[in-house]
């Protein structure tokens, strides 16, 4: 019996491992060095509407554009794998201004990379509440609750990933993987098809499809 215990734990922790490197190549958000295109969030059109409710003057015009500079510059110190100038910029951004979603996006990716889940889960919740209508944010801390073993929270951000955007195959694909690893076999294969009819050249779909399917 403790053999079998043994194999079956042993297992286990390969497919936790195998499920968190499948979501994060599906979610194109390498656990080490993730992708920081971000579109427009930095932009003034899409700046959260949070930010008009709070008392005149607590967060200045100033304070926002330079926010926003301190971002951009994390972003790019990101992509080019400096990982510890980018938080310092990321943290200056939030200094200045605490909604800035680019800069929390950014903190939360480096972060993940640095397998300090909690603290990315943190910012990740942080700017899904800022834009509720991105997927982003739910993909990526998904990645994170997946990484600590909450594979049901993990299902939960991708149930709301796929209905806040039902045409990312993304969103489908990392669904598929977090429900095989939950062990729904019905609601994975679903998942797979979806991303599969989005992304017919999704391999990581495929391969899901056929395990699932079998």
């Amino acid at each position: 019996m403790a053999v079998t215990d043994c194999n079956a734990s042993s297992r286990a922790s390969r497919l936790t491992a195998a499920s968190v490197a499948l979501l994060a190549t599906v979610f194109a958000l390498p656990l080490c060095g993730c992708s920081f295109d971000l579109g427009s969030w930095g932009s003034d059109k899409e700046k959260p509407q949070v930010l008009e409710q709070k008392p005149t003057g607590t967060i200045s015009g100033q304070s926002v554009s330079d926010a926003q500079g301190h971002a951009a510059r994390g972003q790019a110190l990101a992509k080019a794998g400096k990982t510890d100038e980018a938080m310092a910029e990321f943290d200056r951004a939030l200094a200045l201004d605490p909604y800035n979603v680019p800069a929390l996006y950014g903190r939360g990716l480096i972060y993940q990379g640095e397998k300090q889940h909690e603290q990315a889960i943190a910012d990740f919740t942080a700017a899904n509440g800022l834009t509720p209508q991105r997927v982003e944010p739910l993909l990526a801390r998904a990645t994170s609750y997946l990484a600590i073993d909450k594979a049901k929270e993990a299902a939960s951000d991708l149930d709301e990933a796929v209905q806040t955007d039902p045409n990312s195959a993304q969103a489908w694909s990392a669904r598929g993987v977090t429900y095989e690893r939950l062990g729904d076999k019905a609601k994975a294969f679903a998942s797979y098809g979806r991303a599969l009819a989005l992304r017919p050249k999704d391999e990581a779909a495929r391969s899901g499809l056929a395990r699932t399917g079998g």
